[in-house]
This record gives C-alpha cells, structure tokens and sequence, in this order.
C-alpha cells in the first residue's frame, strides 16, 4: 500500500489565500444591495493586496517545488504573480465607473475576474502539463463569461461565442499535443519530460515534432499570434471595453509564463525546432498587426491588432533561446501590460452612460477639454511605438538586442522596420487628440473620479518612469533567469 505523502502547503499559500477569498466575495456579494455594491469593489482589491502580500512572504530565495513536482515556485513566478495581481488592481478600479454607467455593476464581474486570476497564477506556478492546462481552462471559462456579460448586448455575445468556439479548438489541440508527448514520454511532469524527450530524439523525432505543433499552436491562440490571432480584434472590439481591458493586460502574461514552462523548461532538447516556428509567426504577426492596424478607424479594434505585433516581439525574445532573451521577453511582456491599462483606462474614462467611446475619431480635440488626459494616451502611445524616454523603447531595444546576440541580424531589421511603419498609427491617434476637432454635440468629456485619475497618472507617468530607470524592474526579470 502506497504511504501518502502529504505535499507542502507553503508554495500555494498566494492561490490559498485568493481562493479563499473569492469564496468570501462571492458570499457577502450575495446579501448586498446594488447601492452597497462598491463593497465588493474593496474586498476584490483587498483579496489582491492580501495575495500580493502571500506572494511577499512566501517568496523563496531558490526554486521550490511542492505537490509531486508539478506545482513551482520561483523567482519568475514571483515576480509575474505580482504584477498578475497588480495590474488586476488597476483593471477592476479603472473598470467601477464603466459598469456602473452601463448598469453592469454586478458582484459576479469582480468573481470571474478574481477566478481568472486565479487561473493566470496556477498557469504561472504550472510545472505540469495537467496543472498548465487546468489553470489555462479556469482562465479561458472566466474570461467567455465576462466577454457576455452585458447580456444584452448582441455583439458581446456574439464575441463571446466566438471566443468560445475558437478557444474550445485551441485546448484541445493543446490537449493533443499533450496526450502525444504522454504517449511517447509517460510523463505529464515538465522535469521528467525534459529528461525524457533527449533520449526520445533519436528514436521518435518525427512524433515529437508533431506533439511540438500542437503545443505551439495552442500556444499562440492563447499569445493571439498569426495566423491564429483571428478572435483577437473581434474580442477587443465586442467585449465591453472594462472586459477588454483585463484581456488586454494581464492574460499576456500568463501566456508568456505557459511558453517559458513549456518549452523552455520542459523542450529545451528541441530548442532548434520550436525556435524556427516561433520566427515564422512573430515576423507574421509584426507584418500583419502593424499593417491592418493602419486601416482602422475602430480604437480598441486598432490595439488589438497592435497587440498581434507586440506578441511578435515577445516571441523574439523567446526564440533566442538565452537568458539575456528570456528577460528581455519577460520584461516586455509585464512593461506592455502596464501600457496597455493605462490606454484602455483612458478609453474608459472618456465612456458616459448612453455613450460608448472606441471609435479614433471619438477622442477629437481631447487635449482642448482635458489636456492632462490627452497627455496621458499620448505617452502611451508613445511607449507602444517604441519612443524614447518611455518604457517602451527600452522593451523594444532589449528584445532587438537578445536577437542579434545569437546573429539573427535579418529578423532584427525586420522588426525595427516594421516598429517604424506601427508608429504611423500610434501617431495618428496623438494628431487626432491634439489637431482634430470635435463635433460640437461630441465632445470629448472625462468623468471626475478623483481616485481613478490618481490612478490613471501614476501609470501613465510609470512609463517614463521605468523608461529611464529600467533596471528597477529589469533586475528582477534578469533574476529569475540566472
């Protein structure tokens, strides 16, 4: 008979806490009227803080590993879960005004939020294919809810059944991929998978090759990279624009974590192999999000194929297959989220009850109304184009640099060439706040949330910030790859 050995609670206390509660939110949510409702809101932000404190005090000097090996934690996982649940801060207090108006001010929101969350953390720690794809599904089912929570909205249903549809296929290829390397390995344990599979080289190659499809293929459903990126600027645009905020920002760190888990700790062997699909789908993803992003006139439709091109920097970190790429990918990857919350922020603010707020031409004569605000949009769309001083040149040159350190010297030109034709656009949306005037029935107005502005501005200014003083998070992303 086979002793239980009772795993280490330790490692999971971060996803322990937030579990317990979301547990607690959903209860007290229960018996509070709609006018008490921003009770919710602070408990939400308090599960965070308590997690982000969990995840403080839990941290390990060294990798630790808990529940058979499938369960890790690491200097990566401690510094993704903290910004998960940072950026998730700013996501649900820059969303309170936007479902109030849109009269979706509803408990449930921050619940599903709070699981998906939980989802992106369990993904992040995953050491399992099955623990991996466990926290990949309780984010993906979170996530099709909240993109149809305005229930009577046609387009978010729509959106949300697509994403449905789409996702369903993407897991299980995913699935597929998985069950082959079982079949081969007779492991689910990324460990033990990445001794196995330099053994199985030479006897199986062409199975491995074929699970390696599958899996990067789920891999870049999730990322939203071409050609899989179909369900990207359709989500963005139907989804309720608080809903495309969360998908916007902190689920592209997840991603990240589920590439670095599975192919850089479990396929490290073939490295060669899954290195050359990643060049073909992130120069496929630089030239397709930044050329379609020129042609639309839809906001939040444009940052979704935005968006598809910044993925394809992130792949190029990952592809180099050093360390110097993974923290550059990683560090771009956490720098992109905090950029992109403080654009769909903006967004948000300029929403009002009977108005939505997505179209470029809605933001007309913003600096002439709230010139602070105009400011704010315009040096986040600076960081996304890759303009010095902001954070997003850094990112930009930190991948550059991974790539021509293993003398890919002909992808870094393609990416520098394609970043140049992205800032037409990103300047477009500047020309149009600060030379374009409005229609006088439609002019640009911002609501007067004092917290949510604070809020707002010290993201926004963040981006310069980090922009001259990279190094302060730059260390950290350097440390959970040395």
């Amino acid at each position: 008979m086979t002793e239980f050995i009772h795993p280490n609670l330790l490692p999971a206390l971060p996803e322990i806490v937030m579990l317990a509660m979301i547990c607690l939110v959903l209860v007290v949510d229960l018996f509070l009227p709609q006018e008490k409702r921003g009770f919710t809101l602070l408990l939400t932000i308090a599960t965070l803080v308590l997690t982000i404190m969990a995840i403080i005090a839990v941290a390990p000097s060294d990798s630790i590993s808990s529940f058979g090996g499938s369960f890790v934690l690491d200097q990566m996982a401690v510094t993704l879960k903290i910004a998960t649940c940072g950026i998730s801060i700013l996501v649900f207090m820059y969303s309170r005004d936007y479902l109030i108006d849109n009269d979706i001010y509803k408990g449930e929101y921050y619940v599903l939020g709070l699981c998906a969350t939980l989802g992106m953390m369990i993904m992040i720690s995953g050491h399992s294919f099955l623990l991996i794809y466990l926290g990949l599904e309780l984010l993906s089912l979170s996530l099709y809810a909240m993109i149809a929570f305005k229930r009577d909205s046609v387009i978010a249903s729509e959106s949300a059944m697509k994403y449905f549809v789409l996702g369903a296929m993407a897991s299980g290829l995913l699935l597929y991929g998985i069950s082959i390397f079982y079949g081969i390995t007779g492991t689910l344990d990324i460990n033990q998978l990445a001794n196995v599979v330099s053994q199985e080289m030479s006897e199986n190659p062409i199975a491995l090759s074929f699970a390696l499809t599958f899996i990067v293929v789920g891999l870049s459903f999730k990322l939203g990279a071409v050609p899989f990126h179909m369900w990207v600027p359709d989500v963005y645009q139907g989804a309720p624009t608080s809903v495309t905020l969360f998908i916007g920002t902190v689920p592209k760190i997840a991603g990240f974590a589920m590439a670095i888990r599975l192919l850089v700790d479990g396929l490290s062997d073939l490295h060669v192999e899954w290195s050359q699909m990643l060049i073909v789908l992130a120069v496929a993803s630089m030239v397709i999000g930044n050329i379609i992003a020129i042609a639309q006139t839809n906001f939040k439709r444009m940052l979704a194929y935005s968006t598809i091109a910044h993925v394809g920097f992130i792949l190029l970190g990952i592809l180099s297959g050093t360390d110097t790429g993974f923290a550059a990918a990683m560090f771009y990857t956490i720098t992109y989220a905090i950029t992109s919350s403080v654009a769909f922020g903006v967004l948000i603010l300029l929403n009002r009850k009977g108005f939505e707020a997505e179209n470029i031409a809605d933001l007309s004569g913003l600096n002439d109304t709230n010139p602070w605000i105009a400011a704010l949009l315009a040096i986040a769309m600076l960081s996304m184009a890759g303009a010095p001083p902001t954070v997003g040149f850094y990112a930009k040159l930190s991948v550059l640099q991974a790539v021509l350190q293993v003398d890919l010297i002909w992808l870094a030109v393609v990416a520098v060439l394609f970043s140049v034709i992205g800032l037409f656009y990103y300047l477009r949306v500047i020309k149009v706040m600060y030379f374009d005037k409005p229609q006088p029935d439609n002019l640009p107005t911002v609501k007067q949330s004092l917290d949510v502005k604070i809020l707002l501005s010290v993201n926004g200014l963040s981006l310069i910030g980090l922009g001259i003083f990279p190094s302060a998070l730059m260390s950290y992303c350097i440390l959970a790859f040395s």
